[in-house]
């Protein structure tokens, strides 16, 4: 099938909720991926920042193919030894002694956490403690609870009423999420680093501050590293940058290198109050999403990945930021390792559009902000293309 006739049937039978591109692509090697009309992209977009590792990388499909051929599914009423190892793993790199909660996705971790951050709480310290502070642009899922801590009305509206009990305060504020505390405050929520906001950076200081707030009210830090974790930022995990502990860590995406899983990852004695019967996830650490992430969690630990990572991070943010002086419609270039927006004066999708046409498949985050974030294995050739499809299609040269 080619591209027309993928997109004709797919327009027929499924729900009209995503602006999807005009492409239907059919397979990939490292940065690049195809369409079904065989044309050859660079990827920019790495499947919402999920296929670390590339497309097709070896390693990786030979871990999911031996565990298919092993055992696909059980449930969660056993243990399997893909599982067992990646919890194991996954251990060493989070900040406190805990305990790991697996499902399927970014809005399903931060559910677990919604809820486990609730039960200790009240449990804890009383029945009415059940209020999360979150902030404005964060994004965190699209399920009731997830949806009810992301703050943009335009996820929002349609789908209430909502969870009560979360209150949204400006993001890069600490000073605000202090005076919204009460005594009914259990949790704060928080993203590291905004990726759908268009790659907001926090202010200086600010994690830090909220860190203390919550050590001195007895509240939970919940880190949101469903975008941010697994090297996208030049680290392990971005709460590395900032040299605090969160309570309880959120992370989805690039966790299994393409394939779906999710995970909450909580400290001991908050991770203890999950029950048998208080939460699950029937797929969740299903044994070939555990092969995968385990493969992908090896390439991440080799020496020299992630410096190299923050090596490409500052060198695409510095080819970015040298378009500014030539390109009047550049307002602003920020970020963190692998993960860059660029802000323009004026709506992005043309140059979405304009990218796509010359090779590059990149996308628009708030309307204005073209965000980067190719795979972890991107090269400086592979930056230098992307940055020369961007020129042009701003207009420069």
């Amino acid at each position: 099938m080619n591209n027309k006739e993928i997109i004709d049937l797919a327009a027929q039978y499924l729900t009209p909720n995503y602006n999807r591109q005009p492409v239907a692509l059919v397979k990939g090697k490292g940065a690049a991926v195809w369409d079904a009309d065989g044309k050859k992209y660079l990827d920019f977009v790495s499947g919402l920042a999920v296929t670390g590792l590339g497309h097709a990388n070896a390693g990786l499909n030979k871990a999911i193919a031996r565990q298919l051929s092993l055992l696909t599914h059980t449930s969660n009423l056993y243990y399997t030894e893909p599982q067992a190892l990646f919890a194991r793993d996954l251990r060493a790199f989070m900040p406190r002694k805990g305990r790991v909660f697996f499902c399927n996705s970014g809005t399903e971790a931060n559910e677990a956490a919604l809820k486990l951050a609730r039960k200790f709480s009240i449990e804890k310290f009383a029945k009415d403690r059940i209020e999360i502070i979150a902030f404005s642009g964060g994004f965190h899922g699209r399920s009731m609870g997830s949806l009810s801590m992301t703050a943009d009305a335009k996820y929002r509206d349609g789908f209430g009423p909502l969870l009560p009990g979360v209150k949204h305060v400006p993001y890069g504020d600490a000073d605000a999420a202090a005076k919204a505390v009460t005594k009914k405050t259990c949790a704060i929520i928080v993203e590291p680093l905004q990726g759908e906001n268009g790659v907001q950076t926090p202010k200086a200081g600010f994690i830090q501050k909220l860190a203390r707030l919550c050590a001195e009210k007895k509240l939970l830090l919940i880190f949101d590293e469903v975008q941010t974790g697994f090297g996208r930022t030049g680290k392990m995990f971005a709460f590395e940058h900032f040299n605090v502990k969160p309570d309880i860590v959120t992370m989805a995406k690039g966790i299994a290198g393409g394939l779906p899983m999710g995970a909450m990852y909580a400290r001991d004695d908050v991770a203890a109050l999950l029950t048998p019967g208080s939460h699950a996830a029937t797929f969740g650490g299903n044994p070939a999403v555990c092969a995968a992430a385990l493969a992908t969690f090896e390439e991440l630990k080799k020496p020299g990945f992630l410096e190299n990572v923050a090596e490409m991070g500052r060198y695409l943010l510095l080819k970015l930021t040298s378009l500014k002086t030539s390109i009047p419609a550049i307002r602003e270039v920020r970020g963190m390792g692998l993960m860059v927006g660029l802000e323009l004066i004026f709506p992005c999708a043309p140059a979405v559009e304009k990218c796509r046409e010359l090779g590059l498949l990149i996308n628009c985050a708030q309307e204005k902000t073209l965000r980067f974030l190719p795979p972890l294995t991107i090269t400086k050739a592979e930056v230098d293309r992307a940055v020369g499809i961007v020129t042009k299609a701003l207009g420069g040269r």
